[in-house]
């Protein structure tokens, strides 16, 4: 099994981890008495053990300022605890410092119609001098019912304004909310984003061949429904050459202990049979779209669990691993919030991923 790995903080595979993968295996193998569905199985489960057990990668949570390190070491260990006071408490801790982070050189265009629904606009981020750049479209989240492309007025602009200043022209979205829109609404949104950037990207400096989704939480799971599900993009394909899924909620799961297992309810509706087909986790696999997979040490009950397990379909039906990332010393919300700031170590990763295309 291959892993694909970046730059020196990356995850390694090293030997000794790959003899781990191996023991797992091979004895899980000989309790099943060498059924091959069996082995199948044991694959799976070597794979989901590692993603979660690895050591997290060393972020450059050191370079933020001391009053936020200090702040969000408070704030982590109780992060999960408490979703709904920490979450809002991170992006307050952040907002003033990307209040000054670098905008220069980068002008926007608010709010292009990309449907005719109020929720279907989208900001664009293009850098001065802007020719047949490759396009970022930024997916935000909020538990399906909520969130906004524009959080407040930095947050979430600091991704697109990261990814401008790295030569990419960057697209800022906004998609149709549950309850009052439900599946596959959203998802579908997502493919008029990657329309509408097909048609227009070149007025703005950019190649429309070359589109990558970046989503985070709930916007990780619409990019993965657009990229990954044939019934959802039909026989055209997605039309993207890569996405990037940030602490997904890849799993539809409105199970009691979640905090947003109602929410779920919401968007994926109440028949519980139908959620299995609707989750990236059980058909993503397939897919062979270049895939980036983060997740948070202190993150959202779940989403880091449901994106180990399409880490290891993945590394099962692909025979190689994609890209998997787990940022030490962020939570569900930090981890995007440091972009733009002096912690730019997902940043230049999903930058690196987008190069070699791996």
């Amino acid at each position: 099994m291959k892993y694909e790995v970046g730059g020196s903080d990356s995850y390694i595979l090293t030997i000794k981890v790959i003899r781990t993968y191996r023991v797992i295996v091979d004895g899980l193998d000989r309790l099943g008495g060498g059924c091959p569905m069996f082995k199948r199985q044991s694959m799976f489960v070597a794979s989901l053990v590692l993603a979660l057990a690895a050591k997290p990668t060393r972020a450059q949570v050191s370079r933020l300022p001391e009053s936020i390190q200090k702040k969000l070491a408070e704030i982590n260990p109780l992060y999960q605890s408490n979703i709904r006071k920490y979450g809002p408490q991170t992006i307050e801790l952040f907002t003033s410092l990307l209040a000054a982070g670098p905008k220069e050189g980068v002008s926007v265009t608010a709010d292009q119609a990309y449907g005719t629904n109020p929720q279907q606009t989208l900001d664009v981020y293009q850098p001065q001098g802007a020719k047949d750049l490759p396009v970022i479209v930024f997916v935000h989240g909020g538990a399906l019912t909520t969130g906004d492309k524009n959080e407040n007025k930095e947050v979430h602009s600091n991704v697109l304004y990261y990814f401008a200043r790295h030569e990419f022209l960057g697209i800022n979205a906004n998609y149709r909310l549950a309850p009052k829109y439900v599946y596959p609404a959203a998802a579908q949104d997502i493919g008029s984003v990657v329309s509408w950037t097909k048609e227009n990207a070149r007025r703005f400096g950019g190649d429309p061949q070359r589109i990558y989704l970046i989503g985070r939480s709930t916007g990780a799971l619409h990019a993965a429904t657009w990229a990954f599900d044939p019934k959802i993009h039909g026989a055209a394909g997605p039309g993207v050459s890569g996405v990037v899924l940030i602490s997904g909620r890849l799993k539809a799961d409105n199970r009691a202990d979640d905090p947003n297992g109602q929410r779920v309810e919401e968007y994926f509706g109440k028949d519980t049979s139908l959620y299995a087909e609707r989750s990236p986790v059980n058909f993503g696999a397939r897919s062979p779209v270049p895939t980036f997979i983060v997740i948070a040490e202190f993150d959202n009950p779940f989403l880091d669990v449901y994106s180990a397990e399409l880490f290891a379909k993945m590394c099962e039906a692909r025979s190689k691993c994609p890209r998997f990332l787990r940022l030490a010393g962020h939570n569900h919300q930090s981890t995007t919030l440091s972009i733009n700031t002096a912690d730019d170590q997902l940043g230049q990763q999903i930058i690196e991923f987008i190069r070699q295309g791996k």
